[in-house]
């Protein structure tokens, strides 16, 4: 008996000691986790950004972001092999990379993808599909008068499964050639 009296009396003595420094480990945690969270949203733009644009909207132009790349054929999103602003070619996500809601009828509009790889684009919306490939050098764009409504947005790379990230810059300002691919 005598000898279980002071294992009685070390581990009442532990059990609070334990809590204490098992309160501070999880405190501590926590707000290393709830720095990581600020740090990493205060430091990346958002990707696959979704948008709703009227007349004159700011700015102009607006740049949004995303990943190109996919398992699925352009061909099979557009709903065709070709259309009047080009060919739809490339692989894609089943899903659009960004949906634009235009709240008004555009008499110009600039959708153009700018990034380092060679990238498609489709976009469908009220009217049919747009495919295009090589607006700009290496990137893809559309121009022209967009009825009002919801597009969805389709950034493929050429090669199946392979990734690079672009950014879409969307503008009433007539940043591209409008040559050919005028919608």
């Amino acid at each position: 008996m005598y000898k279980s009296v002071p294992n009685l009396r070390e581990r009442l003595l532990r059990k609070p000691v334990r809590a204490t420094i098992t309160s501070l480990a999880l405190i501590t945690l926590g707000l290393i986790s709830l720095s990581k969270v600020q740090a990493q949203s205060v430091q990346s733009p958002p990707i696959f950004e979704n948008v709703t644009l009227g007349p004159r909207f700011s700015p102009d132009p607006l740049t949004i972001r995303g990943i190109s790349g996919g398992e699925v054929s352009a061909a099979k999103i557009a709903g065709r092999q070709e259309t009047a602003t080009g060919p739809c070619v490339g692989f894609t996500d089943e899903k659009p990379d960004h949906t634009v809601v235009l709240t008004s009828f555009f008499n110009y509009l600039a959708i153009e993808v700018q990034s380092p790889e060679d990238t498609t684009i489709v976009i469908k919306g009220p009217g049919g599909s747009w495919c295009n490939d090589e607006y700009q050098g290496k990137n893809p764009g559309l121009a022209g008068q967009w009825q009002p409504g919801t597009y969805g947005i389709w950034v493929g790379s050429y090669d199946k499964s392979k990734f690079h990230p672009y950014i879409i810059k969307i503008s009433e300002v007539n940043l591209l050639n409008p040559g050919p691919f005028r919608r």
